[in-house]
Order: C-alpha cells, then structure tokens, then sequence
C-alpha cells in the first residue's frame, strides 16, 4: 500500500471524530508484511484523556436514566451489526494481529453472543427486598450506575475483551472511555462503528487511542473516572491498582497466568500431542491461557517427545488471511524478538 493511499484514523470523542491534540499519529502495520500499512492512528495526549472523560460525564446523567431495556435494545441491535459485518471485522483482526482468519472471523462472533448475553442482564431484577425489624420499615437495596469507566484492553483479542468489558458497563447504565492498544487500534475503531450505528449516544462511549504509558496513565489517574477495567500484563496491572485504588476508584484486573499440560500414564499419546499443540500454537501462542510447558510422565517421555516434534513441523505458518494456514504471525517484530528470547533461554536452562 502506498504512503498516499494510508487512511488517517482519528479519536471518537463526544459523538465526534476528532484529531488528537498532539497532531501525531503511529502506522498500523500488517504483521505478515510490514510493507502494508493498514492506518495511522493517534498518538493522544492527557489532553485528549480529559476531553473524553468530561464528554463520558456530561452523556451519563441521561444514559443512566434509560431503563434497561432501551439500553438492551441498543446492544442487540450492536450484536445484529457485527454479526452482519463479521467477515470483514475478522478480516482486518487477522491483518493487523496475526491471528488466522478462522479465529478473527470465530473471534468476532464469540463478541456477537457477548453482546447478546450482556443485553439481557439489564432486565434482571437488579435489587433485593429485606425482612426489617421494624413492621413500618420497607428495606431494600438497589444496584445503581458506578459512572465513567476506563476500559484498557490488550491486543491478542482486540474484539472479545474490549466487548467483554463494554457491554456489561453500558449494559448497566455507565459511561466509557476506551483505550485499546496501540497493535490493534483498527479493531478498536470497527467495534466504536458499531455502536455507533446501533444509534449509542454521543458521550457514551469515548475512544482514544496511544500508549498505555500516557491515554492508560492518563485514564487511572483521572479523578472522575470511577471504576478502572484492564486486561494486561501483571506490572502494568499493579501499577494501574496503586494508582486508581488509591483515590477510591474500583479496579478490575485480569492478568497473566501459566498453564501446563500434564500427561499422564493412561493417556492417549496422540489426543494428548493434538491438544498440546492447538493449546501451543493456537492464536499463534498469544494468549495467556496458551500452554506454555508440558509435564510428561517419563514411560512417555520419547514417545510424546517425538509425536509432538513431528507435529510441531507439519504445521503451516504464514499470512493469517490464508485460509490454509494453521498458525498466523506473531504481532510485531518486537514481539518476535521476545519469544527468540524465551526460547533461548528454554535452551540455556535445559
């Protein structure tokens, strides 16, 4: 693609499409061939934070008040959307992440029944009634709106975990500012269309895209902003804490984790090396729930060993968007420099 034909992406704030502050923008760069440029998005600044924080303020007080099924209402009709456009939001996860087009395209329809399942939450009794000592007392209690919400997403399921995260926050009557990461900003700007065209109001859902190290920082450490939602890695995910915990704010964390196979005596060698490398390999690896080291009874050992080696070389790797290719790209060169070094250092330590 030529440096002409490069779309200029911008922030959605206030019902808007705006130029960041800083005037800077970053490439989006197709991971299967760093040649093709799929955008330019923005480098946003604290600036850029604030004006969509006051935007997810000011569209709160009438967004909370719709009951809940106009905001359900909103959110199926989202759902019927990105189901209509899901070949073509799969298509842009997969050239700007990596992954497969089976899995941007099954990604983008696990975010349809996302958005189904959340939509019906708001039509549940969100209250319970209490016995109260005393006969002339009424006691109950009743789940209200937190307000603005900062939802900071990661960029192996750029579709799945933002929509896991705004739709129970609009759902529920809140506000949203949205920082998706810098690898995956297309997505981001597909799923706020959307919403866009399920007719969400203007304010209620603010997307800023640029780093974490400023639009997140910016986010957590807003005074407005009640409640904080991020997926991440754990030092960020620690440091996102201490900084909103500390004035108040509600904080949702998920973070890494690890997970092992364990091949036992009784197993069948060859389901266990299938599930090993679909475990391994899937979503090209990027995942915190990809297996990341196998436990092998010894009486097993050579044989699994073998039959997952062999495996492990028939798969075919290369550009996402093909739709015979088992395991897509990693998401940047910086990425790639990373797993080289967790292999080197697998080799080192035996």
């Amino acid at each position: 693609m030529s440096a002409g034909a490069v779309r200029r992406y911008r922030n959605y704030i206030g019902g808007e499409w705006v130029e960041p502050s800083s005037g800077e923008y970053r490439p989006d760069v197709d991971p299967a061939d760093s040649r093709v440029v799929l955008g330019e998005f923005p480098r946003s600044t604290t600036a850029d934070v604030d004006r969509a924080v006051e935007a997810a303020v000011a569209a709160f007080p009438a967004w909370s008040r719709l009951s809940g099924p106009q905001r359900a209402a909103i959110l199926h009709k989202a759902a019927n959307i990105l189901e209509a456009r899901a070949q073509e939001i799969g298509e842009a996860l997969t050239r700007e992440e990596g992954k497969t087009i089976g899995e941007g395209v099954g990604e983008v329809l696990r975010g349809v029944a996302i958005l189904r399942y959340f939509a019906g939450e708001p039509l549940r009794a969100l209250g319970e009634v209490y016995s109260a000592t005393n006969p002339d007392t009424f006691l109950y209690t009743e789940r209200v709106p937190l307000g603005v919400v900062g939802v900071i997403t990661p960029w192996n399921f750029p579709v799945a975990i933002p929509l896991w995260k705004l739709a129970p926050c609009l759902a529920f009557g809140n506000t949203a500012v949205f920082k998706p990461a810098e690898l995956t900003p297309l997505t981001a700007h597909l799923i706020v269309e959307v919403f866009i065209e399920a007719g969400l109001p203007p304010g209620v859902l603010n997307l800023v895209h640029g780093p974490g190290s400023v639009v997140g920082e910016a986010i957590a450490r807003h005074p407005k902003v009640n409640a904080i939602t991020f997926t991440g890695s754990n030092a960020v995910g620690r440091h996102l804490y201490q900084i909103a915990s500390a004035r108040g704010a509600k904080v949702q964390l998920e973070l890494g984790g690890k997970n092992p196979v364990i091949v036992a005596e009784d197993a069948d060698l060859d389901f266990a090396v299938e599930l090993t490398t679909s475990g391994a390999f899937r979503s090209t690896g990027q995942k915190c729930t990809a297996t990341s080291r196998v436990i092998v009874l010894e009486p097993l050992l050579r044989d699994f060993t073998q039959k997952l080696v062999e495996r492990a070389r028939s798969l075919k790797v290369g550009p996402g968007i093909d739709p015979t290719v088992y395991m897509g790209p990693l998401v940047s060169e910086e990425q790639r420099q990373r797993v080289l070094g967790y292999i080197e250092i697998g080799e080192q330590e035996g």
